[in-house]
């Protein structure tokens, strides 16, 4: 899928009909196709997105079972989701808002909710793994050429993040994501006929 691979070069817009009474709302883009350089506090504002302001709007307002956003550091692929969601453009405008988000987080946020996000990323960068998990991500790594030197440095910059490090994130996003990224959709064919009046969805009827 687009999520875990490379965005499509035509960056084409897609919904996917199914009997269904709520959506699963996508959107994308590959930061590092737009000119983003890897830095360790994107990982951090990604965590932060999605246990505060996602949180917020997508599940708590929204009503969506979940939402969240994810950044792969190997390809450069930033998404947001959503899951059992009853809205769709609304969660789309959401997602367009995140640079927002993260600009006024930037000039407010009090260090000991910086310092939960910080040690929240670290927790995934180095989380437990069982030997099979261990086993994949050494294979990953060495596909990649994923050195312990480089991992070493993201982790120091994970550790370094400060608010100001945000801004550099909200503007690639507000660039590659809310101005040019992909929509994918699974959901409701009212929502979707509703949102074609502002996406060029490509749609398909799974199940009418």
């Amino acid at each position: 899928s687009w999520v875990d691979g490379l965005v499509p070069a035509d960056r084409t817009h897609s919904a996917f009909v199914v009997p269904s009474q709520v959506n699963y709302v996508g959107k994308g883009s590959n930061l590092y196709q737009d000119g983003y350089k890897y830095h360790g506090s994107a990982s951090v504002a990604s965590k932060l997105l999605g246990t505060t302001y996602l949180w917020d709007h997508i599940r708590v307002s929204g009503g969506a079972y979940g939402g969240f956003c994810s950044f792969n550091k190997l390809n450069g692929n930033f998404v947001y989701l959503s899951y059992r969601d009853p809205n769709l453009l609304e969660s789309l405008e959401t997602y367009d808002r995140t640079g927002d988000f993260l600009r006024e987080i930037a000039r407010e946020i009090g260090l000991d909710e910086l310092n939960k996000s910080i040690i929240g990323t670290m927790g995934d960068v180095d989380r437990y793994q069982l030997p099979d998990a261990k086993g994949s991500t050494s294979l990953t790594r060495h596909i990649v050429k994923d050195t312990d030197e480089a991992q070493q440095v993201r982790r120091e910059q994970i550790l370094s993040t400060k608010a100001s490090d945000f801004l550099e994130f909200a503007d690639i996003l507000d660039q590659s994501v809310r101005d040019n990224g992909v929509v994918s959709v699974v959901g409701m064919g009212d929502a979707i006929e509703k949102a074609k009046e502002t996406y060029d969805l490509n749609v398909t009827t799974i199940v009418s």
